[in-house]
């Protein structure tokens, strides 16, 4: 079994392979359009896919069935860090980077261009299930690469610090998907708060989808300007690039993948419960008309994306925080503080949610700041599980692996809950605090590793 050495890295006085600009732009970049395209379908996932894609008559049931197709994406990330994992680490950062994104971007960009349920019946949500998949796909490849780009070309003892450059892209990316769907609402208003106009339902929602493709050609720009990282082609070099990545991580690093994905479940559920199962909270009316609706805070669709903004901003703000503070205490240490928090936070929603909006913004608050704290290290602390030949492939696995434990299940988990309990969030915020102490016991049994050398 390998596990990450103790000893201090190596200092290196060679020139960067890529100046300190072009690593955040590719590293942040990359990520805010994949977590952008993300954010795209996670929205329209509550606002408009139950109606155009799942007419079931239930209003829950469609809703349900819409998360399903959200969480399918989760199923395939594993398929897509395993694909693109074995790329990255026989070929390259860079040209693995590149594939993940254009793989990303047609599939967001085929989705603005479906017909419905109306149109062509069952091969409408079909076809929507099938572009999900490949979007869970690309995102599989796009995040560990990213990570790698960011912590292999970072200078010594500031690791964390360039890890978060990647994670800055989940915050950026939400605000700009859902800026730009509270513009369209906006200009195409409904007169009911709890649905959108037939406009926004007839042609607004493509919108988003298809302006991804502006983006994508702006990504692509920055990422075919990168020079591969020193540790790859040191690694290269040296004869130590291997056929089976996946063979090899499986048999000398099985502990690190197993933790690797623990660590980040917390993260994981608390993301999907903060940005998706949020908004059908916040959007559900408070005394319901018909049984078959649950009740939630009652607030319109656009006051409550702008209170969301509002708190992932505290978002962006503690994922970049986290950085300095990962690099002065260490990785382990500030993860089991901040998931200690998660478990405290899942604890009180009840209390917050029914406080009014005060509380409803402070419930935003704690949660979005958290997930800033949590998030953030995890650029470096899962690369830092694993040596260079394999690590694409195993921070990829870590990482999407969790995701179907975490935010595959999370939303539509939650709207079990949410039912389960008449509407109360009380068991959504136990759901939480549990998968917290999961992720606390994994800490627990993990180490340091702040301190290994990256090129190992």
């Amino acid at each position: 079994m390998s596990t990450p050495s103790t000893s201090a890295p190596l200092a290196s006085t060679a020139t960067p392979a890529n100046p300190r600009s072009r690593v955040i732009l590719a590293s942040l970049i990359g990520t805010t359009i994949e977590f952008y395209d993300f954010y795209v379908y996670a929205t329209a996932a509550v606002l408009v896919f139950p109606h155009l894609f799942f007419p079931t008559g239930n209003e829950t049931t469609a809703l349900l069935a819409s998360f399903a197709v959200f969480g399918a994406a989760m199923v395939a990330r594993p398929l897509g860090a395993v694909f693109f994992g074995h790329l990255g680490d026989r070929v390259g950062r860079k040209t693995t980077l590149v594939a993940a994104l254009l793989t990303m971007g047609i599939a967001t960009f085929l989705i603005g261009l479906l017909p419905t349920y109306a149109m062509i019946g069952w091969f409408a949500p079909l076809l929507l299930v099938l572009l999900r998949l490949a979007q869970g796909f690309a995102l599989g490849g796009e995040w560990s690469g990213a990570a790698l780009v960011a912590t292999e070309n970072a200078p010594v003892g500031k690791r964390a610090r360039y890890g978060t450059f990647p994670q800055m892209g989940a915050p950026i990316g939400f605000i700009i998907a859902n800026g730009l769907f509270l513009i369209i609402a906006a200009v195409l208003p409904s007169d009911d708060p709890t649905r959108p106009s037939s406009a926004f339902l007839e042609w607004g929602w493509r919108i988003p989808f298809l302006f991804s493709a502006v983006m994508v050609i702006i990504g692509l720009w920055v990422r075919l300007r990168l020079v591969e990282s020193d540790a790859f082609t040191k690694t290269a070099a040296a004869g130590k690039i291997v056929k089976l990545p996946l063979a090899l991580v499986f048999k000398s690093n099985w502990r690190q993948l197993i933790l690797g994905t623990f660590f980040m479940l917390a993260t994981y559920v608390l993301f999907y419960l903060m940005t998706t199962f949020s908004l059908s909270y916040g959007r559900a009316p408070a005394t319901p008309a018909e049984a078959t609706v649950l009740p939630g805070l009652g607030y319109s669709y656009n006051t409550f994306v702008l209170m969301l903004i509002a708190g992932v901003l505290f978002f962006g703000l503690f994922t970049w925080l986290s950085g300095p503070w990962a690099d002065r205490f260490g990785r382990r240490k500030t993860l089991i503080w901040v998931t200690i928090g998660i478990i405290v936070f899942g604890l009180i929603w009840v209390p917050l949610l029914g406080a009014g909006f005060a509380g409803v913004m402070i419930w935003l608050v704690i949660g979005f700041s958290l997930m800033g704290m949590t998030f953030g290290p995890m650029g470096a602390l899962l690369p830092e599980l694993f040596p260079t030949n394999v690590r694409y492939t195993g921070s990829g696995i870590s990482y999407n692996v969790s995701s179907i434990l975490g935010a595959a299940v999370a939303p539509f988990i939650a709207v079990w809950l949410w039912g389960l309990a008449d509407g109360s969030p009380f068991l959504v915020g136990l759901y939480l605090a549990i998968m917290g102490v999961i992720t606390l016991v994994a800490l627990l049994l993990g180490k340091e590793t702040k301190d290994i050398d990256i090129d190992r």
